[in-house]
């Protein structure tokens, strides 16, 4: 059996489906104590269900800083410290600028970014103390611009630099990292999924020609937070079928006839 986190302690936000759910699958496969968090918390309870091992499901709010200093202190109660922990929760966010409202930037910056603070601060003592590890879940979306993603562009490029700042200024006792996703194909993504253009499209521009299953992004992070990644901090993973390798330039290849 693949024991990569034996006697490891973990917390995974967004933990009820998606990419959380695969990682707190795969943490307690590799044998990791895993606390699921989610705003959903039926849904995490279903995932804990299906695991094996020691498993603490926790309702929690990311974008609330006493929630989530209740997620972690209820965590390190339970079992007895924490070694791992997974920012993982996020929101999508669509709009021009001049069309978002308070509230929907208010949202981004709070779901995606402020929880990577919350979590961060309330975790850090226990993690000095274990020598442990935090990885952020960021996006391809954090290097660079997008159509209609100008909140999300700007929330996600602040989890791939506060995890730098985290690295350099907690190590040597606790590692930072992040994992930049492009598309995963879960049920956030659906409607993108269900727009033959859009995956036409992604078809196209990624190599690999498909996205993403949720497991492969897990297995990044099982690694990251594994002692294979003893030196590895401060780095941003990208898991994106080569989608960012390009140049942005045309297919030169495919209109020259090239690649016929």
């Amino acid at each position: 059996m693949p024991n990569r986190l034996s006697e490891k302690r973990a917390i995974v936000t967004g933990a009820a489906a998606g990419i959380g759910a695969a990682v707190a699958t795969r943490f307690a496969e590799e044998g990791a104590s895993v606390a699921l968090a989610d705003i959903d918390v039926e849904a995490a309870e279903d995932v804990a269900n299906s695991l094996e091992g020691e498993t603490l499901v926790v309702e929690a709010d990311v974008s609330n800083s006493s929630s989530i200093d209740a997620l972690v202190e209820e965590t390190v109660e339970e079992f007895g410290g924490l070694d791992i922990l997974v920012n993982n929760a996020g929101v999508g966010m669509f709009g021009h600028v001049p069309d978002l409202s308070d509230d929907d930037w208010d949202t981004a910056v709070g779901v995606d970014l402020n929880s990577v603070f919350y979590g961060s601060r309330a975790a850090m003592p226990h993690l000095e103390e274990s020598g442990g590890c935090i990885i952020n879940t960021a996006s391809i979306s954090g290097s660079g611009g997008d159509y209609g993603l100008e909140a999300y562009n700007a929330v996600k490029g602040g989890v791939k630099n506060l995890t730098k700042a985290l690295a350099i200024n907690h190590g040597p006792e606790v590692r930072v990292n992040s994992v930049s996703p492009g598309l995963v194909l879960t049920d956030a993504t659906q409607d993108f999924q269900d727009n033959e253009a859009i995956m036409e499209d992604y078809g196209e521009r990624v190599p690999l020609e498909r996205g993403a299953e949720p497991e492969e992004i897990a297995d990044g992070m099982v690694f990251l937070a594994s002692s294979d990644a003893s030196y590895v901090s401060g780095h941003d993973l990208v898991i994106d079928g080569a989608m960012t390798a390009s140049a942005g330039q045309p297919n030169f290849g495919k209109h020259l006839g090239v690649d016929e």
